[in-house]
């Protein structure tokens, strides 16, 4: 487990800068304590100081994972979002889409959500943009770019 390289950390930081923009900065430096992001056969996790001090004592081929896994490098290192990510990045959300419960089901297997299925989308969200896809009931879903 190392800490990102400069480049590692631009690319990983964009790709989180399209969906909670400016917000960046409180993901790392919570209220709770301090956390960092790390990098561990070619994932990144999320991680508190406090448990990464604990885990210095175990070494890097038996260590698993530690903390909450927020994507992988791919081999073209590429920076690709995991879906445990979501619960961290939606309360930092800058562009917010909120499905409808009878288009809910038909999304979350993997189809398109008609224009009648949206409940609401937060204002100036223009079109390419990483979108937190929401619930009705501020549940979130999926994160779309």
């Amino acid at each position: 487990m190392r800490p990102l390289t400069e480049e590692e950390t631009r690319v990983m930081f964009e790709k989180i800068a399209k969906y909670i923009g400016e917000n960046l900065q409180l993901l790392v430096d919570r209220p709770d304590g301090t956390y960092c992001f790390r990098l561990h056969n070619e994932r990144v996790y999320y991680v508190s100081e406090k448990i990464l001090k604990l885990a210095a004592n175990i070494s890097g081929d038996k260590l698993v994972s530690l903390g909450t896994c927020f994507g992988k490098f791919t081999k073209t290192h590429r920076f690709r979002l995991h879906i445990t990510a979501l619960d961290y990045l939606a309360p930092y959300a800058k562009y917010k889409v909120w499905i409808k419960p009878g288009a809910e089901q038909s999304f979350l297997y993997g189809n398109h959500v008609l224009k009648s299925g949206l409940g609401r989308i937060t204002e100036n969200t223009s079109q390419y943009q990483g979108v937190v896809v929401y619930s009705m009931a501020d549940i979130p879903l999926k994160f779309l770019k």
